[in-house]
């Protein structure tokens, strides 16, 4: 059966379809299964170059902790201030030596775009780590795999986004993935963060999904609660964003009102959105939810890198 993922960019979700989607969950459960010692046989003697220009930690040591797991080495700018681009070397530039030293390359860049041109340019297959305000693919996966893990399945699922709709690049990424499957969908936000209708005309066309301020409307119906922190580097003027910050927060009376079974998730770093004292709940899946980050990301660079598939 051949590997459709092999030697392939990862730039949007859009250009995955539910078949994808599962290509990489069944390779993700591959991996979690594997011998130790038959997982790093699977990328042996491949690098990983990585091109962080915005701060990170999950998604940065996530990949490398992922490229280690299945035999792969890393190397990278992990602060765009200690590259040359400090002295004014051109993105494509950086991308191009870079895939000279990688067999495949991540990019977190603070410009929308950035991730489909560095692509174009690199001879490498390249993995959009986040770019701007648009996507972060990786993350939508993790997501997925974390739903259909945690509850057993996706479709049928109603589930409510909160917080930062505006800005949040995981959100986009992440109704962009649910809009193949069958999922009722709340988006929880203050008016000012709602999510843009210019970048949901698709969306709208494929996936149900209601929008509202109050965090309380019908939370003891929903399945799966994805908070996101409102993020105060987007905001061009702070006052803005004092207006908004702290708008919800995830505390125990507000988690004694949900679902026995319903999961709360969170693609971190969090602020106060979701209270530490949640933290020890059976429906706090946040951590788990990063720990399926390794996986996915190790599953997928295998894809890549391995003609045959894992």
């Amino acid at each position: 059966m051949s590997n459709s993922f092999f030697q392939k960019d990862i730039v949007s979700v859009r250009d995955f379809d539910k078949q994808k989607f599962e290509t990489v969950f069944q390779a993700t459960d591959k991996i979690i299964e594997m011998n130790p010692n038959e997982r790093r046989e699977l990328v042996r003697g491949k690098t990983l170059g990585y091109l962080f220009f915005e701060p990170s930690t999950r998604t940065r040591l996530s990949f490398e902790a992922a490229m280690a797991s299945i035999g792969g080495t890393s190397l990278g700018i992990s602060d765009a201030s200690s590259s040359s681009a400090k002295k004014g070397e051109s993105l494509a530039d950086t991308v191009k030596i870079m895939s000279l030293y990688s067999d495949v390359l991540i990019l977190r860049h603070q410009l929308d775009g950035s991730s489909r041109f560095a692509a174009e340019i690199s001879e490498k297959p390249l993995i959009n780590a986040g770019s701007g305000t648009e996507e972060h693919p990786t993350q939508a996966i993790l997501d997925l795999y974390t739903i259909r893990k945690e509850k057993k399945k996706i479709d049928g699922l109603k589930i409510g986004i909160v917080g930062d709709l505006k800005y949040g690049r995981t959100v986009y990424s992440l109704l962009y993935a649910l809009s193949n499957y069958n999922v009722n969908v709340k988006l929880i936000s203050p008016p000012s963060l709602k999510i843009r209708s210019d970048s949901t005309y698709e969306i709208r066309k494929k996936l149900q999904y209601t929008e509202t301020s109050d965090l309380e409307e019908n939370i003891e119906d929903l399945d799966v609660i994805y908070v996101t922190r409102i993020q105060k580097e987007r905001f061009a003027d702070i006052e803005e964003y004092v207006k908004v910050r702290g708008s919800y927060k995830i505390g125990t009376e507000l988690v004694k009102k949900i679902k026995d079974d319903a999961i709360i998730m969170h693609p971190l770093p969090r602020l106060d959105e979701i209270s530490p004292e949640i933290d020890s709940t059976k429906q706090a899946k946040y951590f788990k939810q990063a720990q399926y980050g390794k996986d996915t990301r190790a599953a997928l660079l295998a894809l890549i890198l391995n003609e045959n598939g894992i």
